[in-house]
């Protein structure tokens, strides 16, 4: 047995052993994908932190996330494979920044992006995702003031979406903000008949070339029921892996960063390791802790987003 392979079957087995579940982002590496016991976007996978039965949960994605696993489920142990698995968007919007600037809009109803800390949803009156943050401001009162944040590419993709007039607050991720635009439309030129598949987070020029916007899921799904045989992913790479398992037959291509090199894997989700993985269902460590008045604050808005998602 070579030394991965004996590394992925002691995982197994602790998993057993804690009864715990692998959560796992579409943004992680193939490996962590591979042996997780769920793969979503973030809806989705805040969905199976709410419901599921294990003791522990494993989140592989970043510290937001395993966050959010807390807020919704604080009587299970949840634990991240590195701690230092952050996320440039949540740090671009620091809570006490936060609370200033929503002094400054007392009348607004606030929208937040999952992609934040829970201090930062704490102060929120609604969370959304990438998947639902068009339906949801959708369903809020017409003369209602909103106030969106952090993310200010989705949240001008939002207004587009739904006609909306959003307070936006300006936070941006370093993944979606480092596409060329160049090599989108020298990419077109050479392979005419692909299709340009593009996350909210990306910058609005980069929207306009796209044939089709949506969440990590959506963009998976896409994918599998277009007619076209190329697609030419402005998101992270680790969603490739996903989409090369359900159109092996598909043409997927990656887009260069500004630099002009492949770069635009997170560096942040690329922490998580197998090694780590086991090291953290060995120990249970590290695990996500937090004020108790911080996470009610927090589940509030989370639980109105899945009530509304429904």
């Amino acid at each position: 047995m070579s030394a991965n392979n004996a590394l992925i079957a002691e995982i197994e087995r602790l998993k057993q052993q804690r009864n715990a579940v692998v959560l796992a982002h579409y943004y992680q590496s193939p490996e962590i994908q591979d042996i997780a016991d769920f793969i979503g976007d973030s809806l989705e996978l805040s969905r199976q932190a709410a419901n599921t039965s294990a003791d522990v949960i494993v989140f592989c994605g970043v510290h937001f996330m395993a966050e959010t696993a807390k807020i919704l489920s604080p009587e299970k142990t949840v634990v991240i494979p590195d701690i230092d698995a952050g996320c440039s968007l949540a740090d671009d919007c620091p809570a006490d920044a936060f609370a200033s600037f929503r002094e400054l809009h007392p009348d607004h109803f606030v929208v937040s992006y999952i992609n934040c800390t829970a201090a930062v949803k704490a102060q929120s009156d609604l969370i959304c995702t990438s998947s639902n943050a068009v339906d949801l401001v959708n369903q809020l009162p017409k003369d209602q003031p909103i106030l969106f944040a952090p993310d200010q590419n989705l949240g001008r993709w939002v207004q587009r979406q739904s006609g909306r007039d959003l307070t936006l607050w300006a936070g941006s991720c370093i993944v979606h903000e480092t596409f060329s635009e160049e090599a989108v439309i020298q990419m077109k030129l050479e392979h005419p008949t692909a299709e340009v598949i593009a996350h909210p987070e990306c910058q609005e020029n980069l929207l306009d070339l796209a044939n089709f916007i949506g969440s990590t899921s959506k963009l998976l799904s896409y994918t599998e029921t277009s007619d076209s045989n190329t697609f030419i992913v402005l998101t992270e790479p680790g969603i490739i892996h996903q989409m090369q398992q359900r159109v092996p037959q598909k043409t997927l291509l990656e887009v260069p960063g500004l630099d002009g090199c492949s770069c635009n894997a997170c560096p942040y989700m690329r922490l998580n390791t197998l090694q780590k993985l086991h090291d953290c269902l060995s120990t249970l460590e590290p695990a996500i802790e937090m004020e108790e008045s911080i996470r009610m604050k927090a589940l509030l808005p989370m639980q109105r987003m899945l009530e509304m998602s429904r």
